[in-house]
């Protein structure tokens, strides 16, 4: 791997002494173990942690806790066998009891099962390409790297630093409540929740995120009377299920539409029987032409940026739902769990704020708040109605979720230092 220049580059700037010479002695730290980081992403990478392989996530965990150890902090494994997932790393730090206490967010799984053929790290130039690499095993890379720096320079012995690594981001664990349980409970002890998710680029630019939409399911299932299809629309006969289901999703796109919402569509069946497996991923259904339909079943998802947006539209939805076509019924179900929204809070914005003044100080441009619907649903919400967050603190990454994704592996130093440099400001900041 040829060198990585951008943040050595930094350092020779004028602008970098704005930061104070403990400042610069952690991003020169940063700077130097830089191979140190690439070395481990691609260790992380090349084993596997499909959020249902459990060996995997927990080899992961294992892995992470041996760089958590040696630099001070407590780590404990929570096995999740009760929601059928490997378990969490959480990790404490204790501080000097007078700073911001702080959370840190990342996971340990991926969406890259042991079946995916995406499996091992490949490195070609400044970019990384493997399963993770961007989401959320070089979120984790950057984390760590901010950390031993603050060691180094003697900022990390006084924070108050929580960690909490989920081993299902990507496929969560059932019931929600029992698999997030413990980051919740994190997020209550916090003043301030830094997400190590990836950064968000738009034309070259980076942006900051203080907001992530909801995201949950809903089940419509419509019924209606069957029989020989010449009597269709007919007092006695009505419309048959499958007109009623298209009356409803038609109706949803007409009058639920409003800023910040979406409600996809994404699994639709009917006829005489109708069906989805358990999963709620595959459906089957029989019918034939001339005989009306009895059953139509659509399965969809709900994001909003906001708890008051979501009840709002569902009740629009209940409202919908109920009208019914003449000879038909339909109900409409909310799937449990699901992730909340992070609303983009007056403290979200504060925080975004501190992050540029930091860019100031590193002579960079200002980062703007990214627009919600261009990032999806994560861990972080969970504690967002607890604590001021900011999200997209690990790198930038491309491809994410599919073979090929990419990190950028020169946002790898940079992201550490402005993380190093956000922690170690925050721990001095009286609570």
């Amino acid at each position: 791997m040829r060198p990585i220049y951008a943040a050595t580059l930094l350092l020779a700037t004028p602008a970098f002494a704005a930061l104070t010479p403990v400042e610069q002695k952690m991003a020169a730290t940063i700077e130097a173990e830089n191979a140190r980081s690439v070395e481990l992403l691609t260790r992380l990478v090349n084993v596997n942690s499909g959020s249902r392989n459990l060996a995997g996530v927990t080899r992961v965990g294992e892995m992470v806790r041996a760089e958590l150890e040696p630099l001070g902090f407590t780590v404990t494994w929570v096995p999740m066998a009760e929601v059928k997932r490997a378990g969490h790393i959480v990790a404490v730090h204790k501080g000097s009891g007078r700073g911001k206490r702080m959370l840190l967010i990342g996971h340990l799984d991926t969406v890259f099962e042991p079946d995916s053929p995406f499996q091992k790290m490949t490195i070609r130039g400044d970019k990384g390409e493997g399963p993770g690499a961007g989401d959320d095993k070089g979120g984790m890379v950057v984390m760590l790297a901010a950390l031993r720096a603050m060691q180094a320079a003697g900022t990390l012995k006084a924070a108050d630093i929580e960690i909490v690594l989920t081993g299902d981001e990507e496929d969560s664990g059932d019931p929600i409540e029992i698999a997030r349980r413990d980051l919740i409970a994190a997020g209550k002890r916090a003043d301030v929740a830094l997400d190590f998710e990836g950064l968000s680029r738009e034309d070259g630019r980076d942006m900051g995120s203080i907001a992530r939409r909801s995201s949950s399911s809903w089940t419509v299932t419509a019924t209606a009377n069957s029989g020989h299809s010449s009597g269709i629309f007919s007092a006695a006969s009505g419309y048959g299920a499958i007109y009623e289901l298209t009356r409803i999703v038609d109706d949803f796109r007409r009058e639920l539409p409003e800023p910040n919402l979406t409600f996809n569509i994404g699994l639709i069946t009917g006829g005489t029987q109708a069906a989805t497996d358990a999963d709620g991923i595959r459906a089957t259904a029989a019918g034939k032409t001339n005989i009306i339909p009895a059953v139509a079943i659509a399965k969809g998802d709900l994001r909003a940026l906001a708890q008051d947006q979501i009840d709002r539209t569902r009740a629009k939805m209940n409202a919908i739902v109920a009208r019914h076509l003449p000879g038909t019924d339909a109900t409409l179900a909310f799937d449990p769990g699901g992730y909340p929204p992070m609303a983009p809070t007056p403290g979200n914005r504060a925080l975004l704020d501190r992050l540029n003044r930091i860019n100031a100080d590193m002579s960079l441009p200002e980062m703007p708040a990214l627009d919600p619907l261009k990032r999806g649903a994560g861990d972080i919400s969970f504690v967002a109605k607890d604590v001021d967050g900011l999200v997209g603190l690990g790198p930038s990454s491309t491809g994410d979720h599919a073979p090929g994704e990419t990190v950028d592996l020169t946002s790898i130093p940079l992201q550490a230092k402005r993380a190093a440099i956000l922690m170690s400001r925050l721990a001095a900041e009286a609570r």
